[in-house]
């Protein structure tokens, strides 16, 4: 086979040169690892299965071959490189090895046990590496095509107000991702800039992102005195925006290389010193600084144990501050504060022990109970709330759109046995519910239905008790995926007309493809559930209501189905399926190809 390097696509002219040494860098990793590659000189031709497995890997956006990319089995077992042409070639004999005499395995002769790989994967330099999009299911195909995704490039250039580099500036980015049906924007990296103010963010995935500078004290020897007025860089978040709710979105696509400039302004800093009230000795603490009113990265202060304060340096605004401690016994603080051209002592931030919130389960199953932890009818000693802790788990989700999942946890009470929100921080959270057995019916904390409405933890104050109603007099969904099912009656082994099996990042129509069930009104829950390869599927318990059956060729983890406008793309497309309580339904519906999605 010929192995000719073949150019890195979503390089630019700039960025060829060191294309090259990452794809010669690559190489030598390979060789330096010793993948084996079984290649038999001789091959048999089986009754039963082809004695070789051949196929090209391409560009998924330009459809062009993609030369020099590693070929592999992910066990390491079988390995090799593309030629000039993007084509690969695995050859197998037909029985098991012979061994020589003294046990060494005959020049040419694959040794036992090497029986075909049933997966394969493809990766190069410059393309995405991710083995769960580029994994081949092989079946009695010979013919495979992988497709791999070209990286996007973000590469800049920070300048400070004096025109010069902005050397050691941190640049940190941040992506947009959809989780649990809503957008948050996830840290994506951080780098440094270079000397000459240059800074590179490398194997990004296309979609959305923010970008920002950290703030840097300008502590040049030059012109700093530590006893005059120190002035520093604030944040800068692009193109020119205040805060992170205000900075521009950059859409970033496959293969494609993005040239943001960002241009640093010097202001004075000033002196802040919070001090902290009722914290324990020696427990830690994490402080985030915002812009009032617009959370997000950027700013920062520290907290010094030994005086317990706040201490830091910002330039002038408002701020607000955020405290958390960590431990059994935790506890947060929010203070907002206004730094005006001079140094801020005070005002003083009081930390509160979080919340814990009670929660309250009745399940009003009408099925036989599963098993004795099952509490069933009313139990005075419980307060009438129907507990098994196996069957519901509450989560909490901060609602905004910048923010990780907290620490909040779902505890069994020793004292009544009772359900417990344990360790929530203040602030607005969708509470996701899990059930293993039946749907919520209902959820609420005092007038708020937490079903469609976030729930509210304000600071140092009560929260009402999480109110649950569970049934299982569930409706069910199940059908068969019109194209999956094709195929298998077609072919058992998944593959087209003429024995080739065409791979976008997996085998076509495999286990790979995924079912949603969005509901279309206020009664429905969100729900999803896998594909056989058959093209079978059954839905989770549903609750009773209107939805729309959607069927994808592998999971979207980008779905905003919480977005009603967003989700409009989707109106043409899936089964509009009713259920009521205790109905079971039988769809069938056509596969969304994510390139058509």
């Amino acid at each position: 086979m010929k192995l000719v390097t073949h150019p890195c696509a979503g390089s630019t002219p700039v960025f060829r040169k060191n294309a090259r040494k990452r794809c010669a860098l690559f190489a030598i990793l390979v060789c330096l690892y010793g993948i084996p590659s079984w290649q038999p000189a001789a091959a048999q031709v089986s009754d039963s299965q082809p004695d070789s497995i051949h196929g090209s890997v391409i560009n998924s956006i330009t459809h062009e071959p993609v030369g020099h990319a590693l070929v592999y089995s992910p066990d390491s077992r079988f390995a090799t490189m593309t030629d000039s042409d993007g084509h690969f070639e695995f050859t197998f004999p037909k029985t098991p090895a012979e061994t020589a005499p003294g046990g060494s395995v005959q020049p040419g002769v694959m040794p036992a046990g090497m029986d075909r790989p049933s997966m394969l994967v493809a990766r190069k330099p410059g393309f995405l590496d991710n083995r769960g999009e580029q994994l081949a299911q092989l079946s009695s195909s010979t013919e495979v095509i992988l497709t791999l995704v070209p990286e996007a490039l973000m590469v800049g250039h920070v300048s400070v107000s004096r025109g010069e580099p902005g050397e050691r500036v941190q640049v940190e980015l941040y992506r947009r991702q959809v989780q649990e049906g809503g957008p948050h924007w996830i840290h994506a990296g951080s780098v440094t800039a270079r000397s000459n103010g240059e800074f590179r963010f490398a194997e990004l995935p296309a979609g959305s992102y923010k970008l920002l500078t950290r703030e840097l004290l300008d502590r040049d020897p030059l012109t700093f005195d530590p006893r005059g007025q120190l002035f520093g860089y604030p944040p800068v978040y692009y193109p020119a925006a205040t805060d992170f709710a205000a900075a521009g979105i950059i859409q970033l696509a496959a293969g494609k290389t993005f040239q943001p400039d960002l241009s640093l302004v010097r202001q004075p800093y000033y002196r802040v010193r919070v001090p902290v009230a009722s914290v324990p000795p020696g427990v830690g603490m994490m402080v985030v600084v915002s812009v009032q009113g617009h959370r997000g990265p950027g700013f920062a202060l520290g907290y010094n144990h030994q005086d317990q304060a706040i201490e830091g340096m910002l330039p002038s605004g408002n701020y607000s501050l955020e405290a958390s401690t960590y431990g059994q016994v935790a506890a947060s603080g929010v203070l907002n504060i206004t730094v005006q051209g001079g140094p801020l002592e005070g005002p003083r931030m009081v930390l509160v022990q979080n919340a814990q919130i009670r929660v309250n389960v009745r399940e009003e199953f009408t099925s036989a109970q599963e098993n004795p932890e099952t509490v069933g009818g009313t139990n005075s000693n419980r307060g009438g709330s129907l507990l098994r802790v196996r069957n519901l788990n509450l989560r909490l989700q901060p609602a905004d759109d910048f923010g990780e999942e907290r620490g909040a946890l779902l505890a069994e009470s020793p004292k009544d046995h009772s359900l417990v929100l344990t360790n929530v921080q203040p602030g607005h959270y969708w509470v996701r519910f899990d059930s293993s057995r039946g749907y919520v019916a209902s959820a609420s904390c005092g007038t708020v239905d937490l079903l469609h409405h976030p729930l509210p933890v304000p600071l140092g104050g009560s929260t009402p008790p999480i109110e649950v109603t569970m049934r299982d007099d569930n409706a069910e969904i199940s059908g068969t995926v019109e194209e999956m099912a094709s195929l298998k009656r077609n072919e058992n082994s998944g593959s087209f007309g003429d024995g080739s099996t065409v791979v976008s990042g997996y085998a076509p129509y495999s286990s790979g493809a995924h079912i949603y069930f969005v509901p279309l009104d206020g009664a429905g829950q969100f729900r999803e559930a896998w594909v056989a390869a058959d093209g079978n599927f059954t839905s989770p318990p549903l609750a009773p209501g209107s939805y729309r059956v959607l069927a994808f060729d592998r999971t979207i983890d980008e779905l905003e189905y919480h977005n009603s406008e967003g989700m409009r793309a989707y109106d043409a497309k899936g089964v509009l399926v009713r259920v009521v309580a205790g109905q079971k339904e039988r769809v069938q519906v056509h596969l969304i190809k994510t390139g058509d999605s």
